[in-house]
């Protein structure tokens, strides 16, 4: 795919919304297509083709918050009031500024909390999509660049949707003078959307006929009790649950000031963490709080990170609990050292809000 880099324009210039999008739905395309105007900015995620996410700077969270507040009717495992839940940790706790993607992350996290499932967060998203195309669609002036990676390269995906289709609605809905949907689950999913294997066929589309109560496809419905769950991976739960888990994070590291900004980062209501900074006392705390996950700093004196790596993987409790390498050092050395101590993967110092959060999320999510 051509594309007109950002960094070579300092005004926008007439775009055409259509013709960008058709230019990323070939299967061999995967990345982020950025558009920016003087009303925001949109990302629209594309792997191999289809579309796994889609946002809008301006509007990220609100959607969000609205379509699970309609959500939150259908199912009982979502708890009213989540939104304020969603806001704490990652609009206002978490710094959504400095973090890509804060709302994707918030989706983790609720299919990860189980209070959603996997196939209801597809649902969301593609509902989430269709807005943001509405919006873009109508897009005349702008500025954009496809990047090959994307913040969410290494997180979840839960879908993936047929661009094509999604146009074809929005358009659809465009010339019927709707540009948001005031039921979004009461509308029947898009053929040839992809929900972890399942997909719908493709049939003629009928007027719609006046009922009390419309009878929706299993795919798209949100019944207290699941219809067909061997299909789905959703499991199901007697009686809402609004208990959160707390996640410990332990982390290895000489710096002082470092282990309290990893500490600072997180919300103490979702995230236990403990830091320490001597490699020796480390190995006694980690045997007895047995975290979720390590960041584990490779130059710790006395025991250093691989050498204690090493012990924690021969250690039956810790075979597959997720290490993290903090290192400076990037080197094929280095990367086939952590290998062989079977680490979970790299952050590399000095790092972001946004990467340390992206680190956590890809290995507990």
């Amino acid at each position: 795919m051509t594309t007109l880099p950002i960094s070579r324009y300092r005004f926008f210039q007439k775009i055409q919304p259509l013709s960008l999008l058709k230019k990323i739905t070939s299967k061999s395309v995967t990345g982020c297509l950025q558009v920016f105007s003087t009303s925001g900015a949109w990302s629209i995620y594309i792997d191999e083709g289809k579309l796994i996410y889609a946002c809008h700077s301006e509007k990220m969270f609100e959607p969000l918050y609205r379509n699970l507040q309609h959500l939150s009717e259908q199912i009982s495992t979502l708890p009213y009031g989540i939104d304020a839940q969603l806001r704490a940790i990652f609009e206002t706790g978490a710094g959504s500024q400095a973090i890509p993607n804060p709302d994707y992350l918030a989706i983790c996290w609720l299919v990860n909390q189980k209070y959603i499932s996997p196939t209801e967060a597809a649902i969301l998203i593609e509902q989430l999509a269709l807005e943001v195309l509405d919006s873009f669609l109508r897009l005349e002036e702008g500025s954009y660049e496809f990047i090959p990676e994307s913040f969410l390269d290494d997180l979840p995906k839960f879908c993936h949707l047929n661009l094509r289709l999604l146009v074809e609605r929005c358009q659809k809905r465009g010339r019927e003078g709707v540009y948001q949907d005031t039921s979004p689950y009461t509308e029947r999913s898009a053929a040839g959307t992809n929900y972890h294997g399942l997909r719908t066929p493709l049939s003629n589309p009928t007027p719609p006929q006046p009922q009390p109560e419309p009878q929706l496809p299993k795919i798209n419905r949100f019944p207290s009790q699941p219809v067909n769950t061997k299909h789905h991976n959703y499991q199901p739960s007697s009686s809402p649950s609004t208990e959160k888990k707390v996640y410990t994070i332990f982390c290895i590291d000489n710096s002082l000031a470092l282990l309290n900004d990893i500490k600072n980062a997180f919300d103490e209501q979702i995230f236990s963490v403990i830091g320490v900074t001597d490699s020796l006392q480390a190995l006694m705390e980690i045997l007895r709080t047995k975290p979720d996950i390590i960041l584990l700093n490779v130059d710790m004196p006395d025991l250093d990170g691989y050498e204690l790596c090493t012990l924690l993987r021969k250690h039956v409790y810790f075979k597959n609990t997720p290490i993290i390498m903090l290192t400076e050092k990037l080197s094929l050395i280095d990367r086939a050292k952590a290998k062989i101590v079977r680490a979970s993967g790299y952050l590399a110092k000095p790092f972001t809000q946004g990467d340390l959060m992206k680190t956590i999320f890809q290995h507990i999510v």
